[in-house]
């Protein structure tokens, strides 16, 4: 069944039906990021969270990568290598500013910060433009986002004394947004078979959170039960799954940029999940500023159409 499905991948790769799968596949990755942050972000410590879930990532998709699809070969390794190191970075970065700050104030910041960099990481790798409208897109994403900083600022009122590291943990980490979604598509795009490079990806870059999340349990003076834990990383993994190979595969299918400007939508998921489960204030000023952050993310979808 998998080289089926990897040879109709292949297929719509550069065509009209890819191009409607791919933002099939990036809405997918919207709401199944918005999700998989939010788990990031609940009652329990990011990085013990961060770590069950690379757990799980390796205990699913091992199994896959050995028994299921072709080996990499040659080079492959080292794409594989890199992209651990980007994610690790990644992963750490969004540890700390979840540390610091609410999930409605991080997550917006961090998502939205990296279509920008990606765009233009997008042109120079992969030659791809963007139409005037498409700016304007960006522009109006942008917007957005500043905004929403320049507004919690302000007005924010708890944990102010956490608020600007988080803000600039949340800056930096959407930059290796960028880095991850641009090396990630050279990187699927560079094997022959697709789900080669995303079953290892799953297994290579799991590979160093698990460590650092059992050291850090060890010396809480008052760890968790394990057995929440365990059953929130599974989904989590199931969420990883979903949100990160759907991006991979929309960027493999069609424009880089596109894709990732469009996955930018799950701050308006990112929003309701803040305040519907994680019982966050978002409020009317907020909710449009997250509300620009996706405008512009369609603006780009459209006026690329």
């Amino acid at each position: 069944m998998e080289p089926v499905i990897a040879d109709w991948i292949i297929s719509l790769e550069g065509t009209s039906a890819g191009h409607r799968v791919a933002l099939i596949l990036a809405l997918i990755a919207a709401l199944l990021h918005a999700i998989f942050g939010a788990l990031q972000k609940g009652r329990h410590d990011p990085f013990l969270v961060r770590g069950i879930i690379d757990v799980w990532l390796i205990i699913l998709a091992l199994p896959m990568a050995v028994f299921l699809v072709p080996w990499p070969q040659g080079n492959q390794w080292l794409i594989l290598l890199g992209a651990m190191g980007i994610h690790f970075v990644y992963k750490l970065g969004q540890a700390m500013a979840y540390t610091r700050g609410d999930y409605t104030v991080v997550y917006p910041v961090v998502r939205g910060t990296g279509p920008l960099f990606t765009v233009i990481g997008a042109y120079l790798i992969f030659g791809e433009t963007f139409n005037l409208t498409q700016w304007l897109g960006v522009a109006v994403l942008l917007s957005g986002i500043f905004g929403l900083a320049a507004y919690n600022l302000r007005h924010i009122e708890v944990g102010r004394e956490t608020l600007v590291p988080a803000l600039w943990f949340a800056v930096g980490t959407g930059a290796m947004v960028a880095v991850y979604t641009t090396y990630d598509a050279y990187g699927i795009r560079a094997t022959p078979n697709p789900f080669t490079f995303l079953a290892w990806f799953f297994v290579v870059t799991s590979l160093d959170f698990p460590l650092i999340a059992l050291w850090r349990y060890r010396h809480m003076p008052d760890p968790p039960p394990i057995t929440g834990l365990i059953t929130k990383g599974f989904f989590g993994a199931l969420v990883a799954f979903g949100s990160f190979g759907s991006v991979m595969l929309a960027t493999r299918l069609d424009k880089v940029g596109e894709a990732a400007v469009l996955r930018e939508t799950s701050t308006v998921f990112a929003a309701a999940i803040g305040v519907l489960f994680l019982k966050e204030t978002v409020g009317p000023r907020r909710l449009f500023l997250m509300g620009l952050i996706a405008a512009g993310a369609v603006i780009v979808e459209a006026a690329g159409s």
